[in-house]
């Protein structure tokens, strides 16, 4: 890191006493997310659950896991990781650690019983609150369907939608690609640690996808490809999202599980048939036969969902930044385009001190205003 970025990051995370708590319980083994989030409905934090005694966090944990909570949590090896996430974040602007108490938390995750308690971001973290349609698929897609699903992606894209995906092979990658420099962008859910590219494959994805949207797990930071690891990352892409659509998928296919997800979670389901004779169409099939909607164009996915993109929208219609913005902001926001701009450039054409600036950048950042990425910050309004 470099000594011109060092008032940034000091005010980005002055709070990472508070953050390292989140990361020091979440990195406790055998507490998963439904536990996690009883503990914090019952302490109603993170200090109080680290103040709490072993006879009050037994009442909901096991045994060990309550004695070492109230005990000493901290070994080499979590400490080892706590480092190297407190290293991460202050390697680039473009990495973030959201917790669950966050502003910049996606609500619609939010309402997740198994909610991840962190979420580990490279790029854009306002996408995670934008509305959004999951798009799955078949890992070896016709290439017929490779096609529709690229192009049912940039159509969507162009109408205000987020796509999210998982980006792997196939479909996923189909729809990331869709939308790379397209009107709205995309996020890309991992099934491996947020700086673990997989496959290896899709390197360039990866890189695109961190410049211009965002990609995101819940795993810590390293962790490598499981099996186990991608179904369970499938709740949070159909979790983010107002819909699911699934492209072309066999029976067995994963993506069935996401379609499965998705309607519990009360989201919105949606299958592109195809032919009969095709076995990558029966999973898409017996979707429509259970009541998913039917889609052959984009209008289609948008029709139904037009009464939640509605108050969505009007929402962001509310927004009037001439109004609403103090003086300091207003004259950032008037030197920046919606291409990246250095926090350096901002000072010169501000005339604002460090100081000055790291303040207004952070409170416009959790206003969802601006939004920082690889090379400085853009608007993320007009």
């Amino acid at each position: 890191m470099t000594d011109s970025h060092q008032p940034e990051h000091q005010q980005k995370y002055s709070d990472w006493q508070q953050l390292r708590k989140w990361l020091l319980l979440s990195f406790q083994p055998g507490l998963g997310p439904v536990r996690f989030n009883s503990l914090l409905q019952e302490f109603g934090s993170v200090d109080a659950v680290f103040s709490a005694s072993y006879t009050e966090l037994k009442q909901g944990l096991p045994e060990k896991l309550a004695d070492k909570i109230a005990g000493n949590p901290e070994t080499p090896d979590i400490n080892a990781w706590l480092e190297n996430a407190r290293n991460w974040l202050e390697a680039s602007t473009a990495h973030h650690i959201i917790s669950f108490n966050s502003p910049l938390y996606p609500a619609r995750l939010r309402e997740l019983n198994d909610a991840p308690p962190l979420l580990y971001v490279i790029g854009n973290p306002q996408l995670l609150n934008e509305p959004q349609l999951a798009m799955v698929g078949s890992r070896r897609p016709t290439p017929a369907a490779r096609r529709l699903a690229q192009e049912l992606a940039s159509e969507l894209s162009k109408a205000g939608l987020v796509i999210t995906s998982g980006m792997a092979l196939g479909v996923d990658t189909a729809a990331h690609q869709g939308t790379l420099g397209g009107y709205c962008s995309t996020i890309a859910v991992l099934g491996t640690g947020v700086n673990v590219v997989y496959p290896q494959s899709n390197t360039a994805l990866y890189a695109a996808i961190a410049q211009q949207g965002a990609l995101v797990s819940e795993f810590p930071l390293g962790t490598a490809p499981t099996p186990n690891n991608f179904p369970k990352r499938n709740r949070i892409i159909s979790g983010l999202s107002l819909g699911v659509l699934v492209v072309e998928a066999s029976v067995k296919s994963g993506s069935l599980i996401s379609a499965r997800l998705a309607a519990e979670q009360g989201r919105e389901v949606f299958a592109v048939p195809g032919s009969v004779l095709n076995p990558m169409s029966k999973g898409c099939h017996k979707l429509i036969r259970e009541g998913a909607v039917l889609v052959e164009t984009a209008e289609d996915v948008l029709l139904e969902l037009q009464p939640l993109l509605q108050p969505l929208l009007a929402e962001e219609e509310k927004f009037e930044p001439s109004s609403e913005l103090s003086g300091a902001q207003r004259v950032v926001l008037e030197s920046m385009g919606f291409d990246p701009v250095s926090t350096d450039s901002l000072s010169e054409l501000t005339g604002l001190s460090w100081e000055e600036l790291s303040v207004v950048l952070t409170e416009m950042e959790l206003d969802g205003i601006i939004a920082s990425v690889p090379g400085g910050y853009v608007r993320t309004r007009k």
